[in-house]
């Protein structure tokens, strides 16, 4: 009998459907057919018809954005106003990969700076990097696969997609949606499956020219690990963003992308804000207003609209999260808020100064969990920022221009945001981890370039 996967709600557990899950076999079928569709460069897509596909996409998408929202909401546990924004970036990314083939090309290489080099024309053009299997996160469910699937149709790639299973539903449709739209299927093919070893399996197959994966640092870096020689790769991890506050920043105005920051979708956000460094001058002032606008947060089902703050996405992570709180609370951490509505769904928390050992200073949370931390010293504040084995994002809240562009400067990340939270990101700028946290580049632009490969014509001509 065909085996299925159960999917079910992430606030209250219910079933929402059973999909069925792939297996060995057809994951051989899937590699094989990309593989035929790649070695026949005959059927290679052209650039317009790429373009064509996906910005009908875009039309279909669009029409569909209440369905993907409500669906995001559901599988994901994502507050629906959010769902509903996640479609919006994710038919803007559909958008933006069609928009950047318009300048996706090569360009000439000098000749004639030698006699040697003399008498000859040089260009280079893009072509695929090859197959792609993309495997992905629960925390975007439709964003993140536009973020791997629309850069590969893009360039011409073939793509085999992995969702997360507690979340392929948003996948699955949107490859649908992709078929509507006229792409063939070994294009562009799901893999759904719960089975560890068959997704290390499409990871590491010799066919497969770039893994692009979205997940936990421990499972990214043991797949590079066993990568073939020649696969290339792009990993996305997380880390525990820092932000500085600076004792002349204005209370009153960050507040609000502070909260935005480390309690979006319950925190489970490869940049949540989680370590806040806050000046001793403005600290109590600080945790005072940030601790009533956390206490505010209208926390519980994501299907209604004004719900902020939904469920983590299993028992599982609700549990591990508390028993971080209860650590860092056990040895002394003063908490504002905290506490279990059900299974999956936590009162937003705000720990006052943990100890530098807790695991919510050292860990990616992954929670509804901010830390805020006194300091005196700049230098010494960003050093404590800088000293954790990831970095990704950080920012810096300041209303004096120095100690803004001195921390942002400092700053150990690939992205330092100046008076604005760490969750911030449009699709078309880089976006990548620094050590732990991530190798390669993402962003729609930068995907399609590490997904193609360049390839020199040198043209000899008499005359």
């Amino acid at each position: 009998m065909a085996q299925t996967l159960q999917v079910v709600q992430a606030f209250d557990r219910a079933v929402i459907t059973e999909v069925p899950a792939d297996d060995a076999r057809a994951l051989e079928a899937k590699l094989a057919a990309a593989n035929r569709m790649l070695r026949d460069r005959d059927a290679w897509l052209k650039p317009h018809q790429r373009s064509a596909i996906l910005l009908r996409a875009v039309d279909l998408l669009e029409a569909r954005q209440t369905h993907f929202a409500q669906l995001i909401a559901r599988e994901g546990g994502k507050p629906y106003a959010d769902a509903a924004v996640e479609v919006t970036r994710a038919i803007d990314g559909l958008r933006n990969a069609a928009d950047e083939l318009r300048s996706f090309a090569g360009r000439e290489i000098p000749m004639g700076l030698t006699a040697a080099s003399d008498g000859r024309w040089a260009f280079t053009t893009k072509e695929p990097i090859g197959i792609v299997a993309a495997i992905s996160a629960f925390n975007h469910p439709l964003n993140l696969i536009v973020h791997q699937v629309a850069p590969a149709i893009a360039v011409g790639c073939p793509v085999i997609v992995k969702p997360a299973t507690a979340t392929p539903l948003s996948c699955i449709d949107f490859v649908a949606l992709l078929r509507e739209a006229g792409l063939d299927e070994p294009w562009c093919q799901t893999f759904v499956t719960d089975d560890n070893s068959l997704a290390e399996r499409l990871a590491t197959d010799p066919r497969v020219a770039f893994l692009s994966f979205i997940g936990s640092a421990k499972v990214g870096w043991y797949l590079r690990s066993k990568l073939p020689p020649g696969t290339r790769c792009a990993l996305e991890h997380g880390g525990a963003a820092p932000v500085i506050v600076d004792r002349s920043a204005p209370l009153d105005r960050i507040i609000e992308p502070i909260v935005k920051g480390g309690y979006y979708h319950a925190g489970q956000v490869c940049v949540s804000t989680q370590r806040i460094f806050v000046h001793a001058d403005v600290v109590e002032d600080f945790v005072e207003r940030l601790g009533a606008r956390v206490r505010s947060l209208r926390v519980g089902d994501p299907l209604l609209q004004e719900t902020e703050v939904g469920p983590l996405i299993t028992p599982h992570e609700a549990t591990r999260v508390t028993s971080w709180i209860d650590e860092a609370v056990s040895a002394g951490t003063v908490i504002i808020g905290g506490g279990r509505l059900s299974e999956t769904t936590l009162i937003p928390a705000v720990l006052v100064e943990p100890a530098a050992d807790a695991k919510v200073s050292l860990l990616e949370v992954f929670g509804p969990v901010t830390c805020v931390y006194g300091y005196r010293d700049l230098d010494k504040a960003i050093d404590i920022a800088n000293s954790l084995p990831f970095a990704f994002q950080a920012s810096v809240f300041s209303a004096d221009i120095a100690p803004a562009m001195r921390a942002a400067r400092r700053l150990d990340a690939s992205t330092v945001l100046v008076n604005d939270h760490t969750a911030f990101r449009t699709d078309w700028m880089p976006f990548a981890g620094r050590r732990q946290s991530g190798y390669g580049v993402g962003g729609i632009p930068y995907s399609m370039e590490e997904m193609s490969q360049d390839k020199m014509v040198v043209l000899r001509y008499d005359g």
